[in-house]
């Protein structure tokens, strides 16, 4: 119960930050191994297509960076990772399917059918995956995927 107060307290504290750099706060976990801990903070953008650059990542790590030294809310010293939730996320709500729009994607649905293929559409209630209209409610898991396609050489052959 005390990890989710932290974790509670560190995104009320850390989403304005992430929010002033234009960024959305994905995710917060405070990792501890023995006397060694690791905050991860996950950082994506808001809506639509496209990824964070290098140069975001940086301005944000040093924002929050920044907060975090001036707030102190950890006690002893810890690791900040700031990262973004990577080309294979697992897609969890009507946002990360939005975000996955002309990429593909890989759904299990709560009847064991699989679906593969691109997201074309999405909105609060569900997304179209290969053609496919799918309701969330329907989703047991699902993930964004990455094709490699064919080299140039390859595909001339």
């Amino acid at each position: 119960m005390a990890q989710n107060n932290k974790i509670s307290e560190l995104t009320e504290l850390l989403e304005p930050v992430v929010a002033q750099a234009g960024l959305f706060l994905e995710q917060v976990r405070l990792v501890r191994a023995g006397k060694y801990s690791t905050l991860q903070v996950t950082v994506d953008l808001p809506d639509g297509p496209g990824g964070v650059d290098s140069d975001k990542i940086a301005e944000v790590t040093r924002a929050v960076s920044g907060l975090l030294d001036q707030a102190d809310p950890i006690a002893g010293s810890y690791t900040l990772e700031v990262s973004t939730p990577g080309a294979e996320r697992e897609l969890t709500s009507a946002r990360h399917f939005s975000r996955t729009i002309g990429r593909t994607a890989q759904v299990t649905l709560l009847s064991g059918e699989e679906i593969s293929g691109a997201v074309s559409a999405a909105d609060a209630a569900g997304a179209v995956i290969a053609g496919q209209r799918v309701e969330y409610e329907e989703i047991s898991k699902a993930y964004a995927t990455v094709e490699f396609g064919k080299s140039g050489r390859e595909a001339k052959k």
